[in-house]
C-alpha cells in the first residue's frame, strides 16, 4: 500500500532541465506540488512544464541557496543527470532538507574512478582499464591495447566518450574527455564486444530490492563514437545468474556504502560467465524503467522520489510484495530512435503509436522543424524518442517491434531516412 503525504501547495526545487526531468516535473504537478525547476539554459525543457523556473547553474550553490529561501522551498530533488547529485548532497545540507545521497555513496557511485575503486573493496569485477592521465606518458601509451573505450570520469548519456584504434585517435579522445569531465580526468577502458545488460535497484529505509534488469542493444553503425543504446529487452536472459551470482555482491556493497532510499542503476557487460560492473547512475534514468514499474508492478518511482523530497519518506509500505523483477511473466521492450544529423522535415507514425494499447508510454526529444546538429552524435542527445512497449508474450513483442518499425519514419529537408539504426526484433 502506499503511504503518500498530501503534497498539494508544497514547494518542490528540482534541479536540471532535460526532457527526462520534465516528466519528472510534471508528475510532481499532478500531485499539486509547486515546481521550480532550476537549470542554466533558459529554454531547457523541464521548465516548460514547472510553475516556476530560475536560470541558474546547478552547481552554483549559492544563488541556489538564495532561490531555495526566498521561494520557501519543501524539498529539493535532482532529476535525471548524474553530474548534479554531488551538488543535489550540499544543497539538502545547508537547507537541512532530506536526502537520499551522502559523502561515501557519492565517491563510490557518482564518477567512474569512484566506482571502480568500491567494486575493487567488495570483490566485483569491473571492465578493464589501462594506467593513463593528462599527461599522457609515453610508457603509458606504449602499454595501451587497441581497441579502448576513452571516458570522462564524472559525465553520462555517451558525452565525451571517443572509441580509439590507435594513439592518435587515443590522444584526441583523451582530450575530448577532458574538455567535458569537470574534474579534468578520464579513464580508458578495453572497448568489450559482449553482452550488454543493466540491473535498476530500489532501496526503502535499507531495504535492497532488485526491480528490473534488462538486456541493452546498442548501435554499432556510428564508426568511433559511443555505442548509444538502441533498445533495452526485459526480463534479460542473464536474470538468473546475475540474481545468483551479483546480487549478494552488490547487495553487500550497497549496505557498506550506506545506501537507505533512493533508485539506482549499474551495467555490466557479461563475458565468459564474468560480470564486469560499469557506469552507475544513482538516480532516475533515461531509460525510465520505472515505465514499466509502475504499469506493471504498481509502484512509482517518481511518486516515491518526490515524497521522499518532501517528506523523508519513499512511502510505498509493501515493496516486498508489489516488487517483481521478473515483471509477473510480462515482457517488455524499450526502443531508442536514434537521428542522424539534418533538419527535421517529417516525423510519421509516432502519433499513431501513442495510441496503441501495447505502447504504454512515448517520450519524444525532437519535433518537425528542430535540427539534430552535429555535437549530439555520438551521445543520448541523438534520440528522437524512447517507446515503450509491453507484451504477454515474447510472440507478441516481437511482432510489435517489426510493426513499429514499418510505421515509423523520420524525413529530413532531401528527403532522406534520419533514422540511424533500428533493433532487430529476432534477438527477443
Amino acid at each position: 500500500m502506499n503511504s503518500f503525504e498530501n503534497l498539494t501547495g508544497k514547494k518542490l526545487l528540482i534541479l536540471g532541465g532535460n526532457h527526462e526531468t520534465g516528466v519528472l516535473v510534471k508528475k510532481a504537478n499532478d500531485l499539486g506540488v509547486y515546481t521550480i525547476a532550476v537549470d542554466p539554459n533558459p529554454k531547457a525543457p523541464a521548465k516548460i512544464h514547472s510553475k516556476k523556473h530560475y536560470d541558474i547553474d546547478g552547481f552554483d550553490i549559492p544563488n541556489l541557496i538564495k532561490v531555495a529561501m526566498k521561494e520557501k522551498v519543501d524539498g529539493v530533488l535532482v532529476g535525471v543527470a548524474d553530474i548534479l547529485v554531488p551538488p543535489y548532497l550540499r544543497l539538502c545540507e545547508k537547507l537541512g532538507l532530506p536526502c537520499y545521497a551522502s559523502d561515501k555513496i557519492i565517491a563510490a557511485l557518482s564518477s567512474k574512478d569512484g566506482f571502480i575503486d568500491a567494486c575493487k573493496q567488495y570483490d566485483i569485477e569491473t571492465v578493464p582499464t589501462f594506467r593513463l592521465d593528462e599527461s599522457l606518458k609515453p610508457e603509458d601509451l606504449n602499454e595501451i591495447k587497441y581497441p579502448v573505450v576513452v571516458k570522462p570520469v564524472d559525465n553520462g548519456g555517451g558525452v565525451g566518450i571517443s572509441i580509439c584504434y590507435n594513439e592518435q585517435e587515443l590522444i584526441s579522445g583523451a582530450k575530448n574527455a577532458i574538455k567535458n569531465s569537470r574534474k579534468r580526468s578520464f579513464i580508458t577502458e578495453r572497448l568489450m564486444h559482449t553482452d550488454d545488460i543493466n540491473a535498476y535497484y530500489t532501496f526503502k529505509d535499507g531495504e535492497i530490492f532488485l526491480s528490473s534488469i534488462a538486456d541493452r542493444i546498442t548501435t554499432k553503425k556510428q564508426d568511433r563514437s559511443s555505442p548509444i543504446c538502441i533498445a533495452n529487452v526485459y526480463p534479460s536472459k542473464h536474470t538468473n545468474r546475475y540474481y545468483e551470482c551479483m546480487h549478494p555482491k552488490m547487495s553487500k556493497m550497497f549496505k557498506g556504502i550506506g545506501i537507505k532510499n533512493g533508485v539506482l542503476a549499474i551495467q555490466y557487460f557479461v563475458e565468459d560467465n564474468h560480470f564486469y560492473a560499469y557506469d552507475p547512475g544513482f538516480r532516475l534514468q533515461g531509460e525510465a524503467m520505472h515505465i514499466y514499474i509502475a504499469k506493471i508492478n504498481g509502484f512509482d518511482h517518481r511518486l516515491m522520489l518526490i515524497n521522499f523530497a518532501l517528506t523523508g519518506s519513499m512511502g510505498v509500505d509493501d515493496l516486498e510484495e508489489r516488487n517483481d523483477f521478473l515483471f509477473n511473466g510480462k515482457h517488455a521492450c524499450t526502443l531508442w530512435v536514434l537521428l542522424k544529423n539534418g533538419v527535421i522535415k517529417q516525423i510519421k507514425g509516432l502519433e499513431e503509436l501513442q495510441n496503441d494499447p501495447s505502447v504504454i508510454f512515448v517520450l519524444q526529444r525532437f519535433f518537425e522543424g528542430e535540427a539534430v546538429l552535429d555535437h549530439m552524435i555520438g551521445n543520448e542527445k541523438q534520440v528522437l524518442a524512447r517507446i515503450y512497449v509491453v507484451s504477454e508474450t515474447k510472440e507478441d513483442l516481437v511482432l510489435k517491434i517489426h510493426a513499429i518499425e514499418t510505421t515509423l519514419s523520420v524525413i529530413d529537408e532531401d528527403g532522406n531516412n534520419m533514422i540511424v539504426d533500428f533493433f532487430n526484433a529476432s534477438f527477443v
